[in-house]
């Protein structure tokens, strides 16, 4: 299972997830740009120590994204408030990747459109979108339970 960042542009959301990560044994992604320096004092803090124990691939651009997915013959899994696909109901396998929008503005629709598959978690039709750590966490929890031993 791998976690994809498209463009993070909050370094204590990417340091969060990253830690997760590292506790989880979940391959980490970061598709550049982001929107802070990598070594930015608040995506270190957030991420503490575990940063050492993370396994973080760093993709240049979305192309270069693009060109590593197609050699790893690997699925991408957009969560996106737009999916039409609750979470629950994907199936997942273990060679999947999560790919996971901009805190700011998601993805753009180009990216979309390359997805595998697109799932949303159900919320209160007036709710906008939970914190990209939280959603991270609420689909590997469930992509691993069912794709782990």
């Amino acid at each position: 299972m791998r976690i994809a960042l498209y463009q993070p542009d909050i370094p204590q959301n990417t340091g969060t997830i990253l830690r997760f990560c590292a506790c989880l044994n979940v391959e980490a992604h970061i598709i550049e740009p982001a929107g802070f320096p990598i070594s930015d004092r608040h995506f270190r803090r957030a991420g503490m120590d575990y940063l050492d124990q993370v396994t973080i691939v760093r993709h240049d651009s979305w192309s270069k994204f693009m060109q590593w997915r197609d050699s790893a013959d690997c699925r991408v899994i957009l969560l996106t408030t737009k999916g039409v696909t609750p979470y629950l109901e994907q199936r997942y396998r273990s060679t999947d990747v999560l790919l996971l929008g901009r805190e700011s503005a998601g993805v753009p629709q180009q990216v979309a459109e390359t997805a595998d598959a697109q799932v949303v978690i159900p919320m209160q039709p007036a709710m906008r979108s939970l914190n990209v750590a939280m959603a991270a966490a609420l689909v590997v929890g469930e992509a691993l339970r069912q794709t782990r031993d």
